[in-house]
């Protein structure tokens, strides 16, 4: 097994051009997810001078629609990874036509999710165990933000296409757009300032709704444009084969954010303060795992890309070069984290035990960065092979079997200490390396067949 970071020297100026292309692939990603995960603070932070129900509704609205987008995330995947591979072998009428039969699925799907979000939203939010005065509101922020989802799935799906064409410049574009006018309108439709009615939650999601819509706009004029989008008649043969590759990345992302509600629910037991050095940890945790997931994204696209044109060599490089970037990038990360835990835990807390715990975290967050950027990028790449089956059951396994499983082991049954069930994330992630680099380099890149 050839060691993953080495080129020839004969190819030397090959890798130099492929990585440009990662970089200029990856870039853009990083900071369309930097945007996209800004929305929603955006929102929380904005309704926070509206009081803690407030806070609670619109979080609770934002989890329900995250977990909804699970299953577009399926799709969006699927998408990706045909275009990538019918925009390589030149196919590019082809790749409008998936495009198009997926943008009628998504739109089906999106009416079904719309309509029962809107209609059982508020109720969840009553199973939940919230409050009744934070059902209230969550219901009026829910049915809203789902009624009009079509924007929001709409950016999701557009975005996707893109990515398989190797465009990533204009999402990061209809992303950042949308957070400048998000912010506009969000602060005069909540406070009712610039003489705008004072709506409260329900002004912050009118605010998403119309903000997406003026970015989902942008984008199809765009798709529409340089001719992303064929349309004619359904194709199912091409659905099924975006389908096929799709469904797993679903249950993947089903599967890995129910597991991290079972892990966090291990993290309470250990108190408040513990938990809120979690949460905090974690948001800081979560800006690292962009360049990982903008490496993943590139690697997925330029492996879709080149061997649906038949180049294996230049897919090997793709993949080579993508993971040289991301551990690159996240061995700054780890450093970081590893030696000013304490200063980036303060910027968000002032309470010294949360500090203390929550720099504890950070420490360990650092030995994951490596692990991290092994698992994203292998993943991306057999992801963009259309080997999404097997990184699916990984995740399940690891995030079921060794997170979970080995978490409740430390805190129920053998009551150790909370930096002991927060080390299991580091063995989880470091299996999910192993699994998936192995997989890669077993991988015959002449057999894949989308």
């Amino acid at each position: 097994m050839p060691f993953p970071f080495a080129t020839s020297t004969s190819s030397r100026q090959k890798p130099v051009s492929i990585r440009r292309n990662v970089l200029r692939l990856s870039l853009p990603v990083l900071l369309s997810s930097l945007f996209q995960r800004l929305v929603s603070i955006v929102d929380v932070f904005l309704t926070g001078g509206l009081g803690a129900s407030a806070i609670a509704a619109t979080g609770l609205g934002q989890l329900l629609m995250v977990t909804t987008m699970t299953v577009f995330w399926g799709l969006s995947t699927g998408v990706t990874v045909v275009i990538s591979h019918l925009w390589g072998a030149g196919r590019r009428k082809d790749a409008g036509r998936a495009a198009s039969v997926a943008c009628l699925a998504g739109l089906g799907m999106t009416a079904l999710c719309s309509l029962a979000g809107a209609r059982w939203g508020g109720d969840i939010a009553r199973l939940m165990g919230a409050a009744p005065h934070v059902q209230v509101l969550a219901a009026e922020y829910i049915r809203l933000v789902f009624l009009w989802m079509i924007w929001t799935t709409g950016l999701n799906l557009l975005s996707a296409i893109m990515h398989g064409t190797g465009d990533t410049r204009t999402p990061m574009k209809a992303i950042i757009l949308v957070n400048i006018l998000h912010v506009l309108m969000a602060w005069p439709l909540i406070y009712g300032k610039l003489g705008m009615p004072a709506l409260g939650v329900k002004g912050a999601a009118i605010a998403i709704n119309s903000s997406e819509f003026i970015g989902f706009a942008y984008l199809l004029i765009q798709a529409l444009r340089k001719k992303y989008i064929t349309f004619g008649r359904p194709d199912l043969q091409l659905f099924g084969r975006i389908w096929r590759i799709g469904w797993p990345v679903a249950l993947e992302r089903v599967a890995q954010q129910s597991g991290q509600l079972f892990y966090s629910s291990f993290i309470i037991a250990y108190g408040t303060t513990a938990y809120a050095a979690h949460q905090i940890g974690l948001s800081i945790e979560s800006l690292s795992f962009m360049p990982g997931a903008g490496m993943g994204i590139a690697a997925a696209t330029l492996m879709g890309q080149s061997l649906g044109a038949g180049k294996l060599r230049r897919a090997r490089i793709s993949h080579n070069e993508a993971l040289r970037l991301a551990v690159g990038v996240m061995t700054v990360m780890a450093l970081i984290f590893f030696f000013a835990p304490q200063f980036l835990i303060g910027l968000f807390s002032q309470d010294p035990d949360v500090i203390e715990k929550g720099s504890v975290f950070l420490k360990l967050v650092a030995f994951a960065q490596i692990p991290l950027a092994i698992s994203f990028v292998y993943a991306g790449s057999l992801r963009g092979t259309g080997d999404t089956v097997y990184v699916f059951i990984v995740t399940l396994v690891a995030m079921w079997g060794i997170r979970v499983a080995l978490s409740w082991a430390a805190s129920s049954w053998l009551h150790l200490s909370l930096y002991a069930v927060w080390g299991v994330f580091l063995i989880d992630w470091y299996c999910r390396g192993v699994a998936f680099a192995w997989r890669y380099h077993r991988r015959d890149l002449h057999s894949v067949v989308l």
